[in-house]
């Protein structure tokens, strides 16, 4: 029996900047009806699992909550994932091994993230909230992600000239794109709200934004955002005819606490040498865009075309719900892909950067 993985379908919120279109709901309000979503293109299956990434909260399994609020009954139970900015891409990648073991015939997997609602966190008797748990244990490096950005933009040679320009393709690029078929309508919402006109001498004037004399820009950066995607994981012999991306390979990889952007490196490059793949072999290449500098780094070291990569913008003109974004990358190479009507064989890549020194990477097939 024939039980690779198979997405068949990928859907997502439009995404919010924090604190803006989607303030007041909660994690489980912007999961819930992509989830629902999802499963309404899956008729023919029951929903054995769902499988949510999530980075900041608020706890309680937030899979479950979900699941139960996206009315998928009683007897659908749930798992939260937390592999940082990885989370949603990984928690894919779980939902392909339970599949593929024959544990489950559709699970529903991706990620949400609500900073405008995430609780803040308190150490017994501290004073105030912590402002994020640590990526790694005391003696080891753990930089915050703007100043490893700029850390990696330095050990890596990428100028502000070449992130600026690359922020700008990002916008320009999700401003031209039309993205009406991935989306599910949330609190009135069909359109991402970050992508907007950009000027180069406008990109130029701002200060850097963690370095001082740094080349990392809040224009050239991921904004902190609300939102939630999901896919639907089955087998092949059970897709029923459907159009999909097969699952070929999955991987994670560890590097230097010290510059976790550099993760991508090497959970790609295993990944590739797993299927016997090139970079030059896929088609369309989707990277979580959490800093231009953190894009450029990988793509430079992985010799990879630019025009294969997020051509319809990325995270840093849409927006960076963490615990998502990795089921975003996703869902953009179904559009790419599968809704364009891409040839059977064509590859993708999906890949992103995580906390503590990882990264996670994806290759599928167009069936």
């Amino acid at each position: 029996m024939n039980r690779q993985p198979v997405v068949v379908a990928a859907l997502r919120t439009p995404i919010g900047t924090a604190g803006h279109a989607y303030r007041s709901l909660t994690a489980d309000r912007l999961a819930a009806p992509v989830i629902a979503a999802v499963a309404r293109e899956v008729p023919h299956l029951a929903v054995d699992d769902v499988v949510l990434g999530n980075c900041m909260g608020p706890g309680g399994n937030l899979a479950r909550v979900s699941a139960l609020a996206a009315g998928l009954g009683h007897d659908v139970p749930g798992v939260t994932v937390d592999r940082q900015c990885g989370s949603g891409l990984a928690a894919i990648l779980l939902a392909g091994q339970a599949v593929r073991a024959g544990d489950a015939d559709l699970v529903i997997a991706g990620g949400v993230e609500s900073a405008s609602t995430a609780p803040l966190r308190t150490m017994r008797g501290a004073a105030e909230p912590y402002p994020r748990a640590p990526f790694a244990p005391a003696g080891h490096a753990d930089p915050d992600m703007g100043p490893a950005a700029e850390a990696l933009a330095t050990a890596c040679g990428v100028s502000r000239e070449r992130q600026d320009a690359y922020a700008l393709r990002s916008h320009a690029r999700a401003l031209a794109a039309r993205f009406g078929p991935e989306l599910v309508e949330i609190d009135g919402r069909l359109a991402d709200q970050r992508p907007r006109v950009l000027r180069e001498r406008t990109l130029a004037r701002l200060p850097a934004a963690f370095v001082p004399g740094g080349t990392v820009t809040a224009g050239n950066s991921s904004p902190i955002s609300d939102g939630a995607a999901a896919v639907a994981v089955v087998p092949e012999t059970l897709r029923a005819g459907m159009p999909g991306l097969r699952l070929l390979a999955g991987a994670v990889a560890g590097c230097d606490p010290a510059l976790p952007g550099w993760g991508p490196v090497p959970a790609v490059r295993r990944v590739l040498a797993r299927t016997g793949t090139t970079m030059d072999d896929l088609a369309a290449v989707e990277i979580v865009e959490a800093f231009a500098a953190q894009v450029l780094a990988v793509t430079d070291a992985l010799e990879a075309d630019l025009g294969r990569v997020c051509a319809d913008g990325g995270a840093i003109a849409l927006g960076h719900p963490w615990g998502a974004t990795g089921a975003v990358v996703v869902t953009r190479l179904f559009s790419r892909l599968v809704r364009s009507g891409a040839p059977p064989g064509s590859l993708g890549l999906a890949t992103a950067a995580v906390g503590g020194g990882m990264g996670v990477a994806a290759l599928f097939e167009v069936v």
